[in-house]
């Protein structure tokens, strides 16, 4: 496969996209794979690297979401911010329409050393700890329970008698009172046991067993959340802070140019 190739296969994934390059660099690397200099659209590919095409795809893919990242979504994208949230979500989603189209083949499904490791850990590990977790909120309610029957304050308990973080103790309760599944795992059951409205929660749990990762669920609720009614109180928030943020920024103007006054004429006594 060599480079217009691989370009080939990315617009057949995401044909929608500003225009850029691929290059081999025709090189080994022992610190990439790949590279994308969002300055001139360009990935580039240390080619010398793989051993077949189906790994070569998937760092092209890794380069074209962050392609995506800097041009689909700029005003989102900082210089410096390469790995962040919203890269993840664009590159789980990109993998997956490889996977569809046949461009590229999972390597945890198809690569049978993986599909050991996958079911060891979470059938073994992931579920099992969500149970214990889940076990463990309904200990924490008891313990509630009886802070409240004996006037104690129940962050005092979860600080000096159990020695642990609060926010940690509140989402194992909220795991149990809302009974999420453990068999997505504990980092998922604290995802779905913060979703207040039934229906959601179960789509996010059924998202999980179909293998979406966080970012992608956490994406999906943040889309399907619908936008807060606009009203004349709301407006009327919005104007006192904006009135607000423009007060201030005044004062600090004033601040400044007093100071470049203040400087000039130091500098006129000095002359």
């Amino acid at each position: 496969m060599n480079q217009d190739q691989v370009k080939e296969q990315l617009l057949k994934i995401d044909g929608d996209v500003a225009e850029f390059t691929v290059v081999f660099s025709g090189k080994e690397s022992k610190k990439v794979d790949g590279l994308y200099h969002p300055d001139n659209h360009e990935i580039i590919i240390h080619n010398k690297n793989f051993e077949e095409d189906n790994s070569l795809m998937y760092t092209a893919i890794h380069e074209f979401a962050h392609h995506i990242q800097f041009t689909r979504f700029a005003k989102e994208t900082t210089p410096h911010a390469h790995h962040t949230v919203l890269f993840w979500n664009i590159f789980h989603k990109l993998l997956k329409m490889a996977e569809e189209k046949g461009i590229y083949l999972n390597i945890y499904e198809s690569d049978p050393r993986f599909r050991e490791l996958t079911d060891r850990i979470k059938g073994s590990y992931l579920a099992k700890n969500g149970e214990i977790m889940k076990e463990f909120g309904k200990l924490l309610i008891q313990a509630l329970d009886l802070c409240q029957q004996k006037h104690a304050i129940f962050e005092d308990y979860v600080d000096r008698a159990l020695g642990m973080n609060r926010t940690t103790a509140k989402s194992a309760m909220q795991m149990f009172a809302r009974d999420v599944d453990p068999v997505i795992g504990y980092d998922n059951m604290k995802v779905v046991a913060s979703i207040k409205e039934p229906r959601q929660r179960q789509e996010a749990v059924e998202a999980f067993k179909e293998g979406y990762s966080q970012n992608e669920v956490r994406q999906s609720l943040k889309e399907s959340k619908p936008e807060p009614k606009q009203t004349v109180k709301r407006l009327e928030s919005q104007k006192k802070r904006i009135q607000k943020s423009i007060e201030d920024m005044q004062m600090r103007l004033m601040d400044v140019e007093e100071r470049i006054q203040a400087m000039r004429d130091a500098e006129g006594e000095e002359e």
